[in-house]
Parts: C-alpha cells; structure tokens; sequence
C-alpha cells in the first residue's frame, strides 16, 4: 500500500511541475502575466518528489552509490557493507528528520503561510520529515534483507549484479 501511496505521490507531483510550469509560460505569453501561485504549487510539487521519493529509491534500489569500492570487493567485504551502509543511512536519515521535524513545528508554531495560497508552511515542510522517516525504514528494510539472506542484496528485491 505504502508503495502504491509513493508511486501516486511521485507521479501526480512531477505532473503537477510540468502542469504549472508551462501554464505559467503560456499565460505568460498570451496575457502578460504569470500566475500567482504557480511557484507555491511548483515548491510544494518539488519537496514532496524530492523526499518522498527517497523511500522509492531506497526500496528500488535507485539511489545514488559510490560503488567503485564495493564492486571491486570479496563477497565477504561486500555482505558486511551491504549490511553496514544501510544502517548507517537509515541513522543519518532519522536524525536529518529529527531537525526537520522540529524546523517543521517551529513553523507550525509560528503559523506562517504562503503569500498567493495562503497555505501554512508547515504543510509545505511536512513532507521532508516524512520522507526522511519512511527513507530510514525502507535503508533498515534494505539492512534486513541482507541479514536474513546469504546472497547480497542491493536493494529488497535487487540482488548484486555479481549474484545474479
């Protein structure tokens, strides 16, 4: 279900950039003007791919890597990385969220919104510690997997090149 949840959240919010972002080109040259909340949509659409797709990635195995080490690795060297790196992202991850979180509840105190929309801020920031949260899961999720398995995983379902 959560997968489902990401992919819609991805998709519609990457629609939604590319909805505003030529709406606002074409009002732009037909009547001289730009719309006034295109850029508070596109923000929000921005944050909400951008932290809620960590998860995704991590689950997919489609994330960033420096793979150069690993790859050149005894399985051994690679099962115990395989283990460690995600454990460490997760960590980094829930701590960047712990900051979020409160970045997120000093703005929710503080009760500012957007200029054209008038949305609280806060909605805007919550879905940064939401992604990092749910992007620690599935780097723990990851961890697991390569635990309880002999072979070397990547990703859940993402075996090592070198394994398959």
């Amino acid at each position: 279900m959560l997968h489902w949840v990401e992919k819609f959240i991805l998709s519609w919010s990457i629609i939604v950039i590319a909805i505003m972002t030529v709406g606002n080109v074409i009002s732009r040259e037909l009547t001289g003007s730009s719309w006034a909340f295109s850029q508070e949509i596109s923000r929000l659409a921005v944050i909400m791919a951008t932290f809620m797709g960590i998860s995704y990635a991590a689950r997919k195995g489609r994330h960033i890597t420096m793979s150069a080490f690993f790859d050149l690795s005894p399985k051994i060297v690679k099962k115990a990385l395989s283990i460690l790196n995600p454990l460490v992202s997760a960590i980094v991850l829930f701590v960047i969220a712990y900051f979020a979180y409160e970045y997120m509840m000093s703005t929710y105190a503080s009760g500012r919104t957007t200029a054209a929309l008038q949305i609280p801020i806060w909605i805007m920031v919550m879905f940064v510690p939401l992604g990092l949260v749910l992007g620690g899961i599935q780097f723990l999720r990851n961890m697991w997997v390569n635990i309880v398995n002999e072979e070397v995983y990547l990703a859940q379902d993402k075996k090592d090149y070198d394994e398959q």
